[in-house]
């Protein structure tokens, strides 16, 4: 769905690169996810691939068509929520919703089923100026689906969300992907990215570090061990055992047979602890 070949871009005058030779793919119906710290060069990736930026040097293509080439038939296929939600505050929600979808040439969704899809049915005929920031989230995520986008781009789709929302909007997110959309996330939130990205690019300084699978990266950066707290009368005793040959490790057996475990994990790593490890950065 997308190719990028060594992808620069500076901003106006500036003498340094702000992406500085990116190169990926992203697969048709894949969720995708950008990771990194505030400054890295997610959001301005994003924007070269939604066309808002066009003076990048390298090859960019999606669904094999060649970025400086755009016609209006390319927007009609995407669907994009900006971070920071564009949205007419003097309109209601559903009024909103149904002034952009006069903007496209081909039929759009009901927007009285995207609203009762993130829970703002009930408001619906409420002004967007008096909405909270996670309610114009929830309405900028409805925005972005209106055309029926084969391709979603989506810059911290989960910023000011309750853990409710939060849920309810992933679970929407991942019916999206079912249905066949390519989706493209940009976040410094990990646990977004561990829970709906096929695989992940981490970005630091306008470089991509590592692209691989969630899992594939807690794996290879953790350690094989379990940590185990269990109860020996009243005390409670912290342990931790090798996970090779754990069904023959008699320590294990024993606390098994013997103990009423309290807790246990493996040791894994986190997709943080990976971030960190791999970039010498933090996400803030």
């Amino acid at each position: 769905m997308i190719e990028v070949k060594d992808l620069h871009f500076a901003y106006g005058s500036n003498p340094h690169d702000t992406l500085r030779g990116l190169t990926f793919h992203i697969d048709d119906g894949e969720v995708f996810g950008f990771l990194g710290p505030s400054g890295a060069g997610k959001s301005t990736t994003q924007k070269i691939l939604i066309g808002i930026l066009n003076r990048y040097r390298g090859t960019v293509s999606v669904n094999g068509l060649n970025l400086q080439n755009l016609n209006s038939d390319f927007y009609e296929s995407i669907g994009v929520a900006f971070e920071t939600p564009n949205l007419y505050t003097k309109f209601t929600a559903l009024e909103n919703l149904e002034f952009f979808a006069q903007f496209y040439g081909s039929g759009t969704r009901d927007p009285m089923q995207l609203l009762t899809a993130v829970g703002l049915e009930e408001d619906a005929h409420t002004r967007v100026r008096n909405f909270s920031k996670g309610m114009k989230v929830r309405l900028n995520f409805c925005r972005s689906l209106l055309n029926n986008p084969k391709l979603i781009f989506l810059d911290e789709p989960t910023a000011g969300l309750d853990p409710v929302n939060l849920r309810k909007l992933e679970a929407l997110i991942l019916k999206e992907k079912s249905r066949g959309s390519t989706i493209c996330i940009t976040t410094h939130d990990m646990h977004v990215a561990d829970t709906l990205c096929d695989r992940v690019a981490f970005i630091v300084d306008g470089e991509i570090r590592l692209i691989d699978s969630p899992r594939e990266l807690k794996l290879q950066h953790g350690e094989r061990f379990l940590d185990l707290e269990y109860r020996d009368g009243t005390s409670l005793i912290c342990t931790s055992i090798s996970m090779d040959k754990l069904g023959t490790n008699e320590i294990f057996q024993k606390i098994l047979y013997k103990y009423h475990i309290e807790t246990i994990h493996s040791r894994e790593a986190s997709l943080e602890d990976v971030f960190v490890k791999t970039t010498g950065r933090s996400l803030q």
